[in-house]
């Protein structure tokens, strides 16, 4: 047995399979050792009641995989694992009995073995393998749509508009919706050229009983084999006779549980009889899942509400802390504006003052300057000019002065005695009237007409 050949004839004898292609690839993933590959087929058939830790251990899987979805398998009561044409049948798939009487598959897209060897028929399903290697999907999103929308219009074209609601949709996003509606996913594979294809159609699937029935209860899909995907699903479902129907629900990890498949043309009563009994069977997963899930919102829900009520009271203490922090911020502003206010004034006062004592000294330093600018009053003389001051306060002042003294000497005077707080004036005589304003200045006072006497008063400007 040293060649191929002779290799994969002794698998084919001992194991029974009659596909070349596919006892070819079983060989290759075992690197052609002719003991583990058939140990490997085998094992499960020669252990029709695994131990208990064995069944929990399934159990506990299982359960697992229903907390990420949200939908729960039904656990393995019976204990009993399939028989080994069955696990031939469904590879790579694991089957899981159910108490119920459901034949439960996990789908594993994407796995094949341990050497991850893709056959021909199991490379049409490895999805799940390619997105975690970052390669591209066999079926692109789109493709997958527009296979939809072309199944969907077909059926439609051929049989009438009376049949299923079979959504536009690649598999993938279909089986997302009956998850998230908790419905069950009903799968129908369509083969064109199957004599049965025509009468299935039109008098099963386009029964209103059936319809109805399907729209109310399930999310249906429908692919034809012809279509890539289509062709993909038959492999994975292990589709051997047509017309092909599957009711299927979501796992985790894009995994599908397989609840039942019809294979062969049936009547709608008859289809309505095995969906019912599906429906039944799996109330209870679904009835838990939607608790469960409704739990999860309500809890979510809830911890949002706490959540948005301790941001709240949060925002509301540090607003309280920013107001606390403003106001105080905000007095000491006060403080120390009023304290610069006060400094500013202070400062300002002290510059009044010492401006005024300033203008005080030179004021009256001028007086005395001008003071001694007019000398010694002279005596009485016929040269001399009598002039009597007469301020706005009442005030009188006289003073003698030579006849040949300038009105200068007049201002001079006044400017000397200090009783005016102002600048402006002018020295002004009544009869008649003249201002002896800055352009007489220079005029003696017998020019002026002042001499022997005058009596002028201070007029302010």
């Amino acid at each position: 047995m040293g060649d191929v050949a002779d290799k994969l004839a002794y698998f084919q004898a001992i194991t029974g399979l009659e596909d070349a292609d596919l006892c070819t690839e079983i060989l290759s993933a075992h690197n052609w050792d002719l003991e583990l590959a058939i140990s490997s087929i085998t094992t499960d058939a020669n252990h029709h009641h695994p131990s208990s830790s064995s069944a929990a251990a399934i159990n506990t899987r299982t359960n697992q995989e229903i907390h990420d979805v949200g939908l729960v398998l039904p656990p393995n009561v019976n204990n009993q694992t399939p028989g080994l044409a069955w696990k031939l049948i469904t590879l790579p798939f694991s089957i899981i009995s159910t108490s119920l009487g459901l034949i439960s598959g996990v789908i594993g897209f994407g796995m094949w073995a341990a050497g991850g060897v893709l056959s021909y028929s199991l490379s049409v399903v490895g999805l799940n393998t390619q997105a975690r290697s970052g390669t591209a999907p066999l079926v692109s999103v789109s493709q997958s749509a527009a296979e939809a929308v072309d199944f969907v219009s077909s059926f439609q074209r051929d049989y009438g508009t009376l049949g299923p609601n079979f959504l536009t949709e690649g598999f993938m996003d279909v089986l997302q919706r009956s998850r998230q509606e908790y419905k069950l996913m009903f799968v129908y594979l369509h083969s064109p050229e199957h004599p049965d294809t025509s009468g299935f159609c039109g008098r099963t699937l386009c029964s209103e009983m059936l319809a109805s029935f399907l729209n109310e209860n399930f999310v249906a899909w429908g692919g034809s084999v012809k279509a890539s995907e289509g062709f993909k699903m038959s492999n994975s479902l292990k589709a051997s006779r047509f017309p092909f129907c599957a009711v299927v629900m979501a796992a985790t990890n894009q995994r599908i549980a397989l609840l039942q498949q019809v294979e062969g043309p049936k009547s709608a009563e008859e289809m309505v009889r095995i969906l019912q009994r599906v429906l039944e069977e799996s109330a209870p997963v679904l009835v838990t899942a939607r608790i469960e899930a409704e739990e999860r919102r309500t809890n979510m829900r809830l911890r949002e509400e706490q959540d948005a009520a301790y941001r709240a009271a949060l925002e509301a203490d540090q607003a309280r802390e920013r107001q606390l922090k403003e106001e105080q911020e905000r007095l000491e502003n006060e403080a120390a504006e009023a304290e610069r206010k006060r400094k500013e004034e202070e400062e300002a006062l002290e510059r009044a003052a010492q401006e005024a004592a300033q203008r005080e000294a030179a004021l009256l330093k001028l007086r005395e300057e001008k003071a001694l600018s007019l000398g010694a009053e002279p005596d009485k003389a016929s040269d001399v000019t009598q002039v009597l001051v007469r301020f706005p306060s009442g005030d009188r002042k006289g003073r003698r002065f030579h006849c040949t003294a300038t009105i200068q000497s007049l201002y001079d005077y006044v400017d000397s005695l200090g009783c005016l707080e102002v600048d402006g004036y002018s020295l002004v005589s009544n009869f008649p009237r003249t201002v002896y304003g800055q352009d007489k200045f220079s005029l003696s006072l017998l020019e002026a007409g002042l001499h022997p006497q005058a009596s002028l008063f201070v007029e302010l400007k």
